[in-house]
């Protein structure tokens, strides 16, 4: 690891300027993630939530913080700077607590709902905190089916899964077919091979262009610090990080247990490949625990600044990436305040574009321990579009 952040370099072409300033207007005015992109499988591994866990997290999506109250934790504080994503996750929990789960399924698994505008004003709207209501009066059209089809292709990753599924049906129709058939492989041994007959049709120019652009990559989330950290660090760029990566999922883990990637070819979950929240045997045990799910609209930082409870549990997603590249030190401030209100032998998960983390501050590194199992779990996830993770424990 380095011994501290580097600055961000003064020198900085028009290119770059208009990649930052496209990110920034598309993350202070869209909904980014319509799912989140982090499996919690691969999380409650490594965090070991139990009755006493207090968390603090980025929201995102919302569906992980979902996942972890099966560990029956006693709080999830779910931050993020994007309103919309926070109202995202409201509207997840109106729905569990209020609707039946046909209903729910169709509004989360399928992503549409035919009766949408009158299940929201009688059973939805009413539960929902005031700013999410009035983003959901604007953007409900999203689950009624016209159009797109799909809520899974609305927001800004919907926008990129929505043109790629597109541009598949429209001029290779053949592939498209066979990528369903690989999502539906019984065996590791028949994905290997199915993959192996469409991996060079999948990444031909077209695709290969996608990958590089800006547009698209903000459209994803991705800022430009991390798509300079893949270019700077991977062999290959940005376009042999992304073939790496989906070879390895689709070569190395059961395809039949990866609702990530199902959902962007199909533009919606199935009952047997979904999310632990759409799950009807775990509708029960979520119900009597959503009071325990918390949001704020806040930087990591302003929160826990205001927070003034012990936490045990911190999932930082990979944040982390941007701060060393543009604000170094309120990189070291949230480090400073997380250690601040950590339980000893509090967790903390991180994920970041590069190969390894190698930008904490010294501080941090003299008061946190590596913890074994993260290479492992890296490897499991079945997302698989992250370069590493870090899991460290707090030093008592």
């Amino acid at each position: 690891m380095a011994e501290s952040g580097t600055a961000p370099s003064s020198r900085i072409t028009l290119k770059q300027r208009a990649y930052d300033a496209w990110f920034r207007h598309t993350h202070q005015s869209r909904l980014i993630y319509n799912t989140c992109w982090e499996d919690p499988r691969a999380d409650r591994a490594m965090l070991r939530l139990d009755s006493a866990s207090e968390i603090a997290m980025i929201t995102s999506a919302g569906c992980n913080a979902l996942d972890y109250l099966l560990d029956d934790p006693a709080a999830i504080h779910c931050v993020d700077m994007n309103p919309r994503q926070n109202a995202l996750l409201d509207l997840k929990l109106a729905a569990l607590r209020s609707l039946a789960h046909d209903d729910l399924f169709k509004l989360f698994g399928l992503g549409r709902h035919a009766q949408i505008d009158l299940i929201y004003r009688d059973q939805l709207r009413a539960q929902l905190l005031p700013e999410s209501a009035s983003f959901w009066d604007r953007n409900l059209h999203w689950f009624n089916g016209r159009g797109r089809g799909s809520f899974y292709f609305r927001g800004a990753s919907g926008d990129v899964a929505w043109l790629v599924r597109g541009l598949l049906k429209l001029t290779r129709p053949g592939l498209r077919r066979d990528l369903i058939e690989l999502l539906d492989a019984p065996d590791l041994a028949t994905q290997r091979e199915l993959y192996q007959r469409v991996e060079g049709r999948l990444f031909g120019p077209l695709v290969r262009l996608l990958i590089r652009q800006p547009a698209t990559l903000t459209l994803l989330g991705v800022p430009r610090a991390q798509r300079d950290l893949i270019a700077q660090q991977y062999p290959g760029g940005v376009t042999a990080f992304v073939q790496d990566k989906l070879r390895w999922l689709m070569t190395e883990l059961p395809v039949s247990e990866n609702y990530f990637w199902r959902l962007y070819l199909h533009g919606e979950y199935s009952a047997q490949c979904c999310p632990n929240y759409l799950r009807p045997e775990n509708r029960a045990f979520l119900r009597e625990r959503l009071d325990r799910v918390h949001l704020y609209t806040a930087s990591f930082s302003d929160f826990l600044q205001r927070h003034q409870r012990p936490l045990s549990h911190f999932v930082l997603l990979d944040h982390q990436d941007w701060l060393v590249a543009h604000d170094v030190d309120g990189l070291e401030q949230e480090w400073r305040l997380i250690l601040q209100r950590s339980t000893p032998g509090a967790r903390v998960l991180l994920r970041s574009a590069a190969p390894e983390v190698g930008f904490l501050p010294g501080f941090v590194q003299r008061a946190i321990r590596d913890q074994a199992d993260q290479q492992h779990w890296h490897q499991r996830d079945r997302v698989g579009t992250y370069g590493s993770m870090m899991l460290a424990e707090v030093a008592a």
